[in-house]
């Protein structure tokens, strides 16, 4: 008989981390060795347990799931990841996929379309729609990648760019984001000299902006 594959399920809403650990043991069989609400506890759960597959938030406890993503690469190449997210995928799929993850679902389609990235994922493919796919191609095709000024942003930074680009202010940012209204300051502070911008009027003002070409 063979082994089933092992995954954990990383998200900070256990209600959802039950559910897809239900869903995916259901559906395909797998056993799941660990759940986590953070990057620190998905890294201990990760070194414990050493999983095949994880499923991943894009909003964590203590940072962006793309931190994650991308340090999961790092240490264990050949474990496969499938991002989970409220947000759109314009926002964060292409860097979901070049951090490292093998598709990008968001929350609100149907449980079966979840089961249907795994699977997809399993047999090496990219779970992603076909707006992404091409919006991927045609990164590559033409190198414009690298030009994009968002890519000097670390995920949290972004993370913050994008909460600003929906019009949301420093205290409802840091509420969200279960940081201090300092910290997500600082974080702006960085992004206004990352982007080269005068002020935080400007960081807002381009983020707005931005969101209306995504």
């Amino acid at each position: 008989m063979a082994i089933a594959r092992k995954f954990i399920v990383v998200d900070d809403h256990p209600l959802y981390r039950t559910g897809i650990s239900a869903l995916v043991r259901q559906e395909l069989g797998f056993q799941c060795v660990g759940e986590a609400s953070s990057m620190q506890d998905a890294l201990s759960v990760a070194a414990e347990s050493v999983p095949d597959f994880a499923i991943i938030d894009i909003s964590l406890r203590d940072q962006n799931g793309l931190a994650l993503v991308s340090a999961f690469k790092s240490m264990y190449p050949s474990l496969l990841m499938l991002v989970v997210s409220m947000h759109d995928e314009t926002m964060y799929g292409e860097r979901a996929i070049k951090a490292g993850a093998r598709g990008y679902v968001m929350k609100h389609q149907p449980p079966g379309e979840l089961i249907e990235a795994v699977r997809q994922i399993l047999r090496g493919g990219i779970a992603v729609s076909e707006n992404l796919k091409t919006r991927l191609f045609e990164s590559m095709i033409s190198g414009m990648g690298s030009d994009d000024p968002l890519s000097v942003l670390s995920p949290r930074e972004f993370e913050i760019f994008s909460q600003i680009s929906e019009g949301y202010s420093a205290a409802e940012i840091a509420n969200s984001l279960n940081l201090s209204v300092k910290t997500v300051n600082t974080h702006q502070e960085h992004i206004k000299r990352k982007l080269n911008l005068a002020s935080a009027g400007e960081v807002r003002r381009f983020a707005l902006d931005w969101r209306k070409d995504s």
